[in-house]
């Protein structure tokens, strides 16, 4: 099973600190799974390379050591120092000295055939938090299951991950079967989510290589099986994970969520900005929150409904649709129960199946078109 991260961390905290004692609170944080260890660590200002060095070797052996101890071998190990702001110093990588430097361009990995048996990848992405961007992903996986596709659904918010809330997988452990990831088969999806893989009380923190780590962790050691679509929920922003997305994985296209007010549509612009920038189609942009439907069926619109479809129209992209918010939307999310939003009956009414049924829909055309355009037709000659 290998040892799990308190046992890393308290391996790790008490590893001597240069100055004496022991590192303790200066481990900031530890990230491990199936052979791979990532350790941030705090030294203070007193400490120069060679003491940063040699405590990295040390913390290695000693991680190593504590991993083997629980029956796992350690494939790689690296340990960064960070400044009191944060920033990468120094690292070691298994005893190979690396010392920090300004980021470099970063090649293109080949992608080709890069989640064998999964036929679209599709990122659902935002320029900013709280707009809806995981309850978008986990509603059009729903959806496409619903309509008969084999779906797939990664939680690559790997800074707070909701899934666990929003499929209801509280009561559900994490298994993994020759070091492979099997997916929760949850309301016709399957879903893996790095919110069943660590404590669900303590904060994610991660540094560049260790969210790079985590993510390719996520979609190539987990068993997905045959797939007609694997949707992930990306974090919000356009930092490490959705860089890592655009050189590991043969996308499909990505999907932008944003709701209705200006402020919402800055971000999203940028957002697709960052797609085009990757190589990435954009596939289209849905407006979520696009107004709200109180209780005795009004609709109000709280944040300028029609915003995010002018955003699109401005931008040349796809509009895919608007979604309202209700009270059953977000009872049906808290309570880890999607399915119900496409049951009038539970959904509040009509209006938000058929717009969620739309969405969808809209998708997959998109993404036949997309299709389409990557597979040009050959006329042979004789």
């Amino acid at each position: 099973m290998g040892a799990t991260k308190d046992q890393l961390t308290q391996a790790a905290r008490a590893v001597p600190h240069p100055d004496g004692g022991a590192l303790g609170d200066g481990v900031v944080n530890i990230a491990a799974c199936d052979g791979v260890i990532s350790a941030c660590v705090s030294l203070g200002e007193t400490a120069g390379q060679k003491q940063r060095h040699a405590t990295g070797e040390r913390l290695i052996h000693d991680l190593i050591n504590t991993s083997r101890e629980h029956g796992q071998d350690v494939e790689t190990c690296t340990i960064e120092f960070v400044d009191h702001d944060g920033d990468v110093i120094d690292r070691v990588v298994a005893g190979k000295k690396e010392q920090a430097g300004p980021p470099q361009d970063v090649p293109a990995a080949p992608k080709g055939d890069s989640l064998p048996g999964v036929k679209h990848i599709i990122a659902v992405g935002a320029g900013k938090g709280g707009v809806g961007k995981s309850t978008v992903a986990v509603n059009v996986a729903v959806g496409l299951a619903r309509k008969g596709h084999a779906v797939g659904l990664l939680d690559g918010d790997i800074y707070g991950p909701s899934l666990p809330t929003m499929l209801g997988l509280d009561a559900l452990d994490q298994q993994a079967i020759e070091g492979r990831l099997q997916p929760f088969y949850v309301h016709g999806v399957k879903a893996v989510t790095m919110g069943k893989l660590v404590e669900p009380d303590k904060p994610l923190i991660w540094r560049g290589p260790m969210a790079h780590g985590a993510f390719n962790q996520l979609t190539a050691r987990t068993d997905w099986g045959e797939l007609d679509y694997l949707i992930i929920d990306l974090p919000p922003g356009t930092g490490d994970v959705p860089l890592t997305m655009a050189q590991s994985l043969s996308l499909a296209g990505a999907v932008i969520v944003c709701t209705p007010q200006k402020v919402a549509q800055d971000d999203a612009s940028r957002a697709a900005k960052m797609f085009a920038q990757l190589g990435v189609d954009v596939l289209g942009v849905v407006e979520n929150m696009s107004f709200f439907i109180g209780d005795d069926g009004k609709e109000y619109d709280l944040f300028g409904r029609g915003g995010a479809q002018k955003m699109a129209q401005r931008l040349g992209l796809p509009f895919l649709g608007s979604i309202p918010i209700n009270t059953a939307l977000r009872q049906n999310g808290d309570s880890g129960d999607p399915v119900k939003n496409f049951e009038p009956e539970h959904a509040g009414g009509e209006s938000l199946p058929r717009a969620l049924e739309g969405v969808v829909t809209q998708l997959e055309s998109q993404v036949a078109l997309a299709t389409m355009g990557k597979s040009r037709p050959t006329l042979s000659i004789s």
